[in-house]
C-alpha cells in the first residue's frame, strides 16, 4: 500500500498545448480515488504520469514520501490495468498472469501460489489453461485484473478498464472491482469517462476539466455541493437543470419568477442549478412557473418529465424526476415548483455561490 502526492503536476507539450496544469492531489493509504471528466480532460494523461508512461513537465509526484519523477516505470512499484486488456495473446491464462512474477525472478512454488489465489479470487480457476482468444471480454479483464494484483504492488492504476464490456457485464465487474480493493486495501486510481462508474467506484472524486482538477470529495459531496457549473453539470444523470438567472432587489429571478434571496448588486447574471428530484409538479397555475409536458420518459422506479417552459421569449427544457404520484400526460400544462433550500446557484464564471435561503 501507499500514498501519493502530486504536488503542481503539469503536463505540455510540443506547441505549448497543456494536457495537465498544477494538479495538487494527495491520495491516502488504501484510498480507491476516481478521476472523472470528459473525453481530452487530461485525466488518462495524468494518470499515465504517475506510472512513468508520460513525463513530466513540472510539479513533483511522491509514491510514500519518495520524489519518482524520473524513476521507470518498472522502478515505481505500480500495476496498470488498461482499456484494450493488454494481454500475451499466444500465451495461457496462467503463464499471463504470471509473466511479471517470472520477470521478477520469483520460484515456481511462489509463482503458482500467487497465480493460484489470484486465479480462485476471480474465478477463474478453471480458465487457466485457455488462450485470451478463448475467453470473453469479462473474463479477458478479470484475466488483466488478476496479473495486477498476483503482483501485489503499491499502486493500482485503472484507465477505463471497462469501457470495452456490455453494460451488464459493466455492473458486475464495478462490483468486482470494489470488492477486490476492499480486500486487498491497495492505493488505487481508476480514470473514467463514464459517472455511474465513478460515483459507485470512488472513496473520492476528482473532477477534471481543461487539464485542471475541479473539485474533490467524496461522490455525494461532488453531487450535493457542486463548487462550479461544470461540475453541477457533468456529475448526475439526467445533468442538473440549469437556468439563467439575473438579481433584483436584492434576489434571483428567472424572468419573472423570483427564487432566492441573494445580497448581491443588482443586474449581475448568475445560473440556477436545480437538480431533476427536488422539482414538485402542481396544477397548471398553481405554481408561477409553468410549462408544457413535451416527453413523459418511464424507466421503471424513475420516470423523467420533461417540461419547456418560455421565459422572455426563449424557451427553457426542464427535466424533472417523478418516483411517486401522477404521471402528467404529453401535451398537458403543469407547474412546476422548487424543494426548499435545494436550489445551487453560480456566478458568471461558473464558480458555485453560497447556497441561499429560499425566497
Amino acid at each position: 500500500m501507499a500514498t501519493v502526492v502530486m504536488e503542481g503536476l503539469s503536463k505540455t507539450y510540443r506547441g505549448g498545448v497543456d494536457a495537465v496544469s498544477g494538479v495538487d492531489l494527495e491520495i491516502r493509504d488504501g484510498e480507491l480515488i476516481v478521476i472523472v471528466g470528459p473525453s481530452g480532460c487530461g485525466k488518462s494523461t495524468l494518470l499515465r504520469m504517475v506510472a512513468g508512461l508520460e513525463s513530466i513537465t513540472a510539479g513533483s509526484l511522491l509514491i510514500d514520501g519518495q520524489k519518482v519523477n524520473r524513476l521507470e516505470p518498472a522502478e515505481r512499484d505500480i500495476a496498470m490495468v488498461f482499456q484494450n486488456y493488454a494481454l500475451y495473446p499466444h500465451m495461457t491464462v496462467f503463464d499471463n498472469l504470471a509473466y511479471g512474477l517470472k520477470n521478477r525472478g520469483e520460484s515456481r512454488s511462489e509463482i503458482r501460489r500467487k497465480v493460484r489465489a489470484a486465479a480462485e479470487s476471480l474465478e477463474l480457476s478453471e480458465l487457466l489453461k485457455r488462450k485470451p482468444s478463448e475467453l470473453s471480454g469479462g473474463q479477458r479483464q478479470r484475466v488483466a485484473m488478476g496479473r495486477a494484483i498476483v503482483r501485489q504492488p503499491k499502486l493500482f492504476l485503472f484507465d477505463e478498464p471497462l469501457s470495452n464490456l456490455d453494460a451488464k457485464l459493466r455492473v458486475s465487474m464495478r462490483l468486482e472491482i470494489k470488492r477486490l480493493q476492499r480486500e486487498l486495501g491497495t492505493t488505487s486510481l481508476y480514470v473514467t469517462h463514464d459517472q455511474v462508474e465513478a460515483m459507485t467506484l470512488a472513496d473520492r472524486l476528482v473532477a477534471m476539466n481543461g487539464g485542471r482538477v475541479e473539485q474533490v470529495g467524496t461522490p455525494m459531496e461532488l453531487y450535493r455541493e457542486p463548487a462550479t457549473l461544470f461540475v453541477a453539470g457533468f456529475i448526475g444523470s439526467p445533468a442538473m437543470n440549469i437556468l439563467p438567472g439575473t438579481v433584483r432587489d436584492r434576489a434571483v429571478w428567472f424572468g419573472d419568477v423570483g427564487f432566492s434571496q441573494l445580497d448581491r448588486p443588482d443586474g449581475e447574471t448568475v445560473s440556477i442549478g436545480i437538480r431533476p428530484e427536488h422539482f414538485i409538479l402542481r396544477p397548471i397555475g398553481a405554481s408561477p412557473l409553468g410549462g408544457t409536458v413535451e416527453l413523459v420518459e418511464h424507466l421503471g422506479s424513475d420516470v423523467f418529465v420533461h417540461v419547456d417552459v418560455l421565459r422572455e421569449r426563449e424557451m427553457h427544457r426542464l427535466v424533472v424526476r417523478l418516483r411517486d404520484g401522477n404521471i402528467p400526460e404529453e401535451g398537458t400544462g403543469i407547474g412546476v415548483d422548487l424543494e426548499p433550500g435545494k436550489l445551487r446557484l453560480f456566478d458568471a464564471d461558473g464558480a458555485a455561490i453560497a447556497p441561499p435561503g429560499r425566497r
